[in-house]
């Protein structure tokens, strides 16, 4: 259900999910994904890469291995070149979409304490934290990476706002993808949903609490 306003006094966090949030990086993993998978002989292209939006990148690997069964390479190193490439192409083309830096700031002005949740593992947190020059504005982040479970399960979300000592129930969940809403709510968190643009619309995005075109439009509604 989409609404105009959200008072942010109800919540005591606000806890972003990274990819298509903060940076728009759903670009940079396609690019990286599809260059490394070409290279060892699996034929998946970016358009493939849209079943796995949101899952963590072992995850991901392991779906495509199923389905294609490449052979001389190991999932392990087929994980790291990947990580190789993301590294490089944000450190290139990294900058954080439009309205970020201006909702953290808000946020932080106004007390809540802000998370960070992601299926990205904690090295690629650092490095976009780092090069979007958000690190700050952060009181806690979180790689799925460290949980036997990635999204869509909510664990990842239940240990940020552990971290943040905040109840799950005064989180405010920020997402993009239909993975990340259903975590989110598993957790028992209120979920925003910004859809990511270059992705096909999940018509199970509803799922959301609020729904929004972009980041300004959300600051516009918590303001």
């Amino acid at each position: 259900m989409e609404k105009n306003k959200i008072n942010i006094n109800d919540y005591s966090a606000v806890i972003f999910d990274m990819d298509g949030v903060l940076i728009d990086s759903e670009p940079l993993w396609k690019i990286a994904m599809e260059d490394v998978f070409q290279s060892i002989g699996a034929n998946l292209h970016k358009k493939d890469f849209e079943k796995t939006v949101g899952l963590r990148i072992d995850e991901v690997i392991s779906y495509w291995y199923e389905q294609t069964k490449w052979e001389g390479v190991s999932p392990k190193e087929v994980l790291n070149r990947i990580l190789d490439n993301m590294l490089i192409l944000i450190e290139k083309h990294g900058k954080p979409l439009i309205g970020v830096v201006e909702t953290l700031s808000f946020l932080q002005k106004k007390g809540l304490k802000i998370g960070l949740s992601t299926s990205s593992y904690e090295v690629l947190i650092q490095k976009v934290i780092e090069k979007l020059e958000i690190k700050n504005f952060f009181n806690a982040t979180h790689s799925a990476e460290k949980e036997r479970y990635g999204k869509p399960h909510p664990d990842v979300y239940l240990h940020t706002a552990k971290l943040l000592n905040v109840s799950p129930l005064k989180c405010l969940v920020i997402e993009d993808s239909l993975t990340g809403i259903i975590s989110g709510k598993a957790a028992r968190m209120q979920v925003v949903c910004i859809p990511e643009k270059t992705h096909q619309i999940n018509p199970k995005i509803q799922l959301a609490d609020f729904i929004f075109e972009s980041m300004k439009e959300f600051l516009i509604a918590i303001q």
